[in-house]
């Protein structure tokens, strides 16, 4: 498979879990632009069997290489980023939950549920669409979960996939500016991420990124289906650094505000 062929079954993936970002696509198309892809990105839990080291073979294996490393203390995560000699190719951008930092209670359940992955699902890339491996899921460990950490509550939920694709804004024609993405996301109905304001970052960081809110679906849990928040769409824009080489990294503060998409106390 070519990494191409591996970010179109990713993309696929994606859209089915949140089908809101192909209406978010086609309203793109619309207006005549031309979609890059900026970034992809996953989360995953610090244990040593499928951390970020871990998910990053199945990018390295294609010639991406790591860039970038990102600290998030206050919602207890770290983070890589990892780039493709081809500068049309998705960045990677892949966080961990520093499982250590949380209660017993929080360990137990992750490691409960990394215990049922199969030890050899790892040298497959359906492993990056597959989900969860644990299964029935329980509503009460998911808001037990999310009392801690919405990031672990999300991952328990939904597994395995891509949180969410990015939108190369330098890539437009029309729609140049981040302003103009959100206004006329907004103006079609699409509700933004509006932590720490609409816009997240500056040109003095080299990089602007907004946001959709994660489209609510229905989960099947062991109680039922219950609507919670899944994947959410992105939009960044870059800028040259003063060597005139456009910037390709990530700014920690606000990525600190993105992660906040899938928050389900943001959904009013």
């Amino acid at each position: 498979m070519s990494y191409q062929a591996l970010f179109s079954s990713l993309w696929n993936d994606y859209v089915n879990r949140n089908p809101h970002a192909l209406k978010v696509h086609d309203l793109f198309e619309q207006q005549g632009e031309r979609i890059i892809n900026d970034h992809v990105a996953f989360r995953t839990f610090n244990d040593p069997r499928i951390n970020v080291d871990q998910l990053a073979k199945f990018f390295l294996a294609y010639g991406y290489e790591e860039k970038g490393t990102y600290e998030f203390p206050v919602k207890k995560l770290f983070a890589k980023h990892y780039e493709h000699k081809n500068p049309e190719a998705p960045k990677i951008f892949i966080s961990e939950l520093l499982t250590e930092k949380f209660s017993p209670e929080l360990q137990t359940v992750v490691k409960s549920c990394v215990d049922k992955i199969p030890s050899d699902a790892l040298r497959s890339e359906k492993f990056l669409t597959h989900g969860t491996f644990w299964q029935p899921l329980s509503h009460k460990v998911y808001q037990d979960l999310l009392a801690e950490s919405e990031y672990a509550a999300w991952l328990y939920a939904f597994g395995f996939c891509a949180n969410h694709f990015t939108v190369n804004i330098n890539a437009f024609n029309r729609l140049t500016e981040i302003c103009h993405v959100n206004e006329l996301l907004q103006k079609n109905g699409f509700k933004l991420n509006a932590s720490g304001g609409l816009i997240k970052g500056t040109s003095r960081d080299f990089l602007e990124q907004s946001s959709t809110m994660a489209e609510e679906v229905d989960v099947s849990f062991a109680e039922g289906k219950v609507k919670i928040p899944s994947c959410y769409y992105e939009f960044a824009k870059r800028y040259a650094l003063p060597n005139g080489e456009l910037y390709t990294g990530f700014v920690a503060a606000s990525a600190d505000k993105i992660f906040e998409s899938t928050d389900v106390g943001m959904r009013s």
